[in-house]
């Protein structure tokens, strides 16, 4: 009775150079998956098995991942992953404006099956959550919307703002916290609720996450706000302000924001840790992560030294020292070289050893006696021989695009498909 929205992409990324050529749900994470896989494998676990997935910006990549991933094998009979990328109609002739906006147009599609409500997700968050908890609360509660909010400040994604709550946990004020505007705060209409312990009142900041019931959704983008472009800053807001019925829920699990290459650099060196969160939550084996099954080979390791480290499907590492490293699929690792606390994308195809031997440029992968500490790699980088990419300088930000990286937080990121010449010092 539940259907899905997830938002696979954004405008104005913060994840940059890795969403150069592709949008943040389908950036590589944790070796074998992509961002959006984690969202998709909540409602999964969730029992939601109707998901739409809206999607426009470099959309290439991630609507083939969603499409060939997600077939009808581990769904329920009326179950599916659809993707709706943005098109234009005789009504609507231009792209998407915002979640709102998408909505709206997709409509159509979106009363297609008779559900009570929507979900609406944004798919560039790696966080565990059963949905089901927090339907339930909304049921329970009445509400035309559930909000999901973060119990504490665990460096939320400004984006979305946040809510004050009264001790009923009923929201009675959104606040606009973007990083570099104003606060700009909307309150409830005061002659549809009185609330007078304002010792009680207390802001909580936003997941971006909506439980919209279907009434609601229909009457607010079509009647209400019929320019609304977004759910965060106008929908959510002027819901606030007419004086529906939102609800806050306040969820205590956890939930990483990729709100920053540092926050993604971050949250993928946390998974080669076992006593963290986030190592269980790609290991548990009650509510598993669901990803595109790729049937690649076992990796193989000869004489390599590896330690706390996340391994994907069919790399070859030779003769290496890696620590503290994610090691994305395909990933090829040469003769003597050292990588340290860093996420290595991996690989989209094999090169043949008799191409490599015929062929007179730097093969993809890490080359031989390279070495490698605190970078992000993405795919099919080609590292030559006797690389030095250990910001020894300890440079925090630098734009080098030209050559194939940048620095960003002290952290070097490698471009995708970046040729490093051999003997390179970054």
């Amino acid at each position: 009775s539940v259907a899905a929205i997830v938002f696979g992409d954004g405008s104005q990324s913060r994840l940059y150079p890795l969403t150069k050529r592709r949008s943040e749900g389908a950036i590589p994470i944790a070796g074998n998956y992509r961002l959006i896989d984690a969202v998709v494998s909540n409602c999964f676990n969730s029992n939601i098995t109707k998901i739409y997935a809206l999607t426009q910006f470099n959309s290439t990549t991630l609507n083939s991942h969603l499409s060939r991933a997600y077939s009808g094998a581990r769904l329920a009979k009326e179950g599916f992953v659809e993707v709706i990328a943005a098109y234009q109609s005789l009504e609507d002739k231009g792209w998407f404006q915002g979640t709102a906006d998408a909505v709206r147009r997709c409509l159509w599609v979106l009363e297609e099956y008779p559900v009570i409500e929507f979900l609406v997700l944004p798919g560039h968050h790696l966080y565990k959550m059963d949905y089901r908890n927090l339907i339930e609360a909304h049921r329970i509660k009445k509400a035309d919307i559930s909000v999901a909010v973060l119990s504490s400040m665990r460096g939320h994604d400004p984006g979305f703002g946040s809510f004050k709550v009264n001790s009923e946990n009923e929201v009675i004020e959104y606040r606009d916290t973007p990083e570099s505007d104003p606060v700009k705060s909307v309150s409830v209409r005061s002659s549809s609720v009185m609330f007078n312990d304002v010792a009680d009142h207390k802001y909580l900041d936003s997941m971006g996450i909506y439980v919209i019931s279907r009434d609601a959704m229909i009457k607010l983008l079509r009647e209400y706000f019929p320019k609304a472009i977004d759910f965060t800053s106008q929908v959510i807001p002027g819901a606030i302000s007419l004086g529906m019925k939102v609800h806050a829920f306040q969820f205590d699990g956890y939930w990483e924001d990729m709100r920053s290459i540092e926050a993604f650099y971050h949250a993928n060196i946390k998974s080669t840790r076992k006593s963290k969160m986030a190592y269980n939550s790609f290991y548990d084996r009650d509510s598993p992560v669901y990803t595109l099954p790729r049937y690649l080979p076992p990796t193989s390791i000869t004489d390599a030294v590896i330690t706390d480290c996340v391994i994907g499907d069919g790399c070859i590492l030779n003769r290496c020292n890696i620590k503290g490293t994610v090691v994305g699929i395909r990933t090829r690792v040469g003769d003597g070289a050292i990588i340290e606390d860093s996420v290595i994308m991996g690989s989209d195809i094999y090169q043949q050893t008799e191409d490599e031997r015929k062929s007179t440029c730097i093969p993809i992968g890490i080359g031989e006696g390279s070495r490698i500490r605190k970078a992000i790699v993405d795919k099919n980088a080609r590292i030559g021989k006797n690389v030095m990419i250990i910001n020894n300088d300890s440079v925090q930000e630098g734009n080098n695009e030209a050559n194939g990286y940048i620095i960003t937080a002290g952290i070097v990121v490698i471009l995708r498909s970046a040729v490093i010449p051999d003997g390179s010092i970054l």
